[in-house]
């Protein structure tokens, strides 16, 4: 029971006895005036009635017929007339029916008076003594509308202070209700802080429990600048800033063998003509300089790409990756006017003849030997055409473009029509492989075939048509139906576009509450990309869902993990962590040291870890070891 019931129920007792006591002693004080009121009735009716009898002649029917007189018009319960010798000369009774009360409060509380007693005498002799008592009805009468006219105005009384009580205990219990709020945030893994009330009890509680959160946050902050050091150390240049090779070489990796960018794109490759020679002209510190606004250069071209990466391969050999162009020529030629823009013009002269530029298409599944030899290729062909020149190979023969307008038909027609389907891939315990839910990637039926395209191939068309949120949309529907036959859990993938439409999360919000049933098995995941690009529209979608029973994770985490302190107040529930980190991971000491420290800081947070993009079986036990939760990938069964 609440706090506030308690505090009613109290307070309710404590009026009802309250009442109680004071309409006890109000109904007794009544009682005994009235009692009071009837004596000297009695007593003065019988003085009067004696005197007047007194008086007449003491023939029995004079004196019975003023005794029925008084009687008549008196209202008394009784006259008697009792002789010296006791014998009764004269009595009249009352026999009708109590009024005016009911029989329970009468027998409740009776009322007792003193009967009136007088001598009444004949001459110098005593006739007989006279006794009468008025009848109580009417005294009764008074006393029930009194004890009505109480409680009606007790009732009255009780409704107003309730009421105003009402407003007071909000008022006064608001603070109360935001340390619970705060309480609870904290049980959803939200560290958040709240004023101090003006309360001395409460304002101890809310400041002890502000301060543990500011040292969780604190502790956060600190467990994330060490790992963001960590990882910048291990899978980053030191002198450019750009990806290291291995760390650039497993992006590359992820976006040949995964479904999150399209099935073809681009890889161009920068490369200066003699590094030795650089450092012997311009010496050690000004050749530094040069890869350092290189690496500037391509590193803030790749920001708000998505998918983009820049990486330095080696010493003068650095690669751009471009998943959203398939042509070479497209990307080879916006690359090479970057360079000679705003890092060539500043170096000219000093090094007229600094770079040559190759660019080369790629495909899904395509190996990455094949894929650096083509590089190498180009880069041959670029040397030979001279300095600061570049090369860009043909396209490969793929899938044909298709103009905006069909690709807006098409995907509106895959809404409408019932072309999308969900591939549900396991994602597995780490102890005991045993399912924790499936991952529902959405494919894009484009005929009558069955040829089926991932997300990769038509979500980044759709984005620049607007299209994604009735098509994210449609996808909550079909794992809706798909969770109403079949048991487990299923994860859904959000864009960024989608989360930013408040249309979108309106007409969410209104679909799960038709459905409770099966929130508590639906996951809605946004890349980190997403994220952080549109934090505030994450976290109202976050705030969206989970009060109704969802849970909600990142994909793709960990790319941006300096920034990771953002996310303590929003009570995620896992995090699903880039494959290029678990790429490899056994040969990279580096990495498993970072995902070690990523691991038990989100334990330490409640949060449950996942692997992405497994490749081999015999990682799991090191995944295991390190402190994944989850994983997922080819290499799980």
């Amino acid at each position: 029971m609440s706090l506030i019931k308690q505090l009613w129920i109290a307070i309710a007792l404590v009026m009802t006895l309250a009442f109680g006591g004071s309409m006890v002693v109000s109904v007794l004080s009544a009682r005994h005036y009235l009692e009071q009121q009837l004596q000297v009735k009695n007593i003065d009716n019988a003085t009067a009635l004696a005197l007047s009898l007194s008086q007449l002649p003491k023939d029995p029917v004079t004196v019975e017929l003023q005794v029925a007189a008084q009687f008549d018009v008196g209202h008394y319960r009784f006259i008697r007339i009792v002789s010296p010798t006791g014998q009764t000369l004269v009595e009249r009774v009352f026999a009708g029916q109590l009024q005016g009360a009911p029989r329970w409060f009468v027998e409740l509380i009776p009322i007792r008076a003193v009967p009136g007693q007088a001598q009444i005498q004949d001459g110098w002799n005593q006739y007989g003594t006279l006794t009468l008592a008025s009848h109580e009805q009417y005294a009764y009468q008074s006393l029930w509308n009194g004890t009505l006219e109480l409680l009606l105005w007790f009732v009255i009384g009780s409704v107003i202070a309730g009421g105003v009580g009402t407003l007071l205990i909000r008022f006064i219990t608001r603070p109360l209700g935001e340390v619970v709020g705060q309480a609870h945030a904290i049980a959803e893994r939200r560290f958040l802080s709240i004023a101090e009330p003006r309360t001395p009890e409460l304002r101890s509680v809310v400041r002890a429990m502000n301060s543990m959160v500011e040292r969780l946050k604190a502790m956060f902050s600190e467990e994330a600048a060490r790992l963001e050091a960590l990882r910048q150390k291990v899978n980053l240049d030191p002198l450019t800033g750009l990806a290291g090779r291995e760390h650039f070489l497993s992006q590359l990796r992820e976006l040949l063998t995964g479904e999150t960018h399209g099935a073809e794109g681009t890889l161009a490759v920068v490369r200066l003509l003699d590094l030795n020679t650089l450092n012997t002209r311009l010496g050690h510190q000004r050749a530094d300089d040069l890869l350092k606004q290189l690496g500037t250069l391509l590193k803030d071209n790749c920001q708000d790409r998505l998918g983009q990466q820049a990486g330095r391969l080696k010493g003068g050999e650095f690669a751009v990756v471009y998943p959203t162009i398939a042509a070479p020529t497209e990307a080879g030629a916006e690359l090479h006017q970057l360079l000679s823009q705003g890092w060539l013009a500043a170096w000219a002269s000093e090094v007229p003849d600094l770079f040559q530029l190759g660019a080369v298409p790629y495909h899904r599944y395509q190996d990455i030997g094949e894929l650096l030899s083509r590089a190498d290729e180009a880069l041959a062909r670029a040397a030979a055409q001279g300095a600061n020149s570049w090369y860009a190979s043909a396209a490969a023969a793929g899938r044909t473009a298709l103009p905006a307008e069909q690709w807006r038909t098409l995907l509106t027609e895959a809404v409408t029509g019932g072309k999308l389907r969900l591939a549900f891939y396991r994602v597995v315990d780490s102890h005991n492989q045993a399912a924790i839910h499936q991952e529902g990637l959405i494919r894009l039926q484009v005929d009558t075939a069955g040829a089926l395209l991932s997300a990769g191939d038509f979500m980044p068309m759709a984005a620049r048509l607007n299209l994604t949120a009735p098509i994210d949309l449609q996808v909550v529907k079909l794992a809706i139906e798909y969770l109403r036959t079949t048991p487990g859990d299923i994860a859904i993938n959000l864009s960024a576009q989608t989360i930013v439409d408040l249309n979108f999360r309106r007409e969410l919000a209104l679909l799960l509450q038709d459905n409770p049933d099966v929130c508590k098995r639906l996951l809605f995941e946004v890349p980190e990309y997403g994220v952080f690009k549109q934090f505030d529209a994450f976290r109202d979608l976050v705030h969206t869902v989970k009060p109704l029973g969802c849970r909600v994770g990142i994909e793709y985490f960990g790319q941006r993990f300096a920034e990771g302190d953002k996310l303590a107040d929003l009570g995620l529930d896992y995090i699903k962590v880039h494959p290029s980190y678990v790429h490899g991971i056994a040969s990279s000491p580096g990495n498993q040291e970072f995902l070690k420290g990523l691991c038990r800081v989100a334990r330490n947070f409640g949060i449950v870890v996942i692997a992405l993009g497994v490749e081999s079986e015999s990682d799991l036990p090191l995944l295991t070891a390190l402190g994944f939760d989850g994983m997922t990938g080819p290499g799980v069964k």
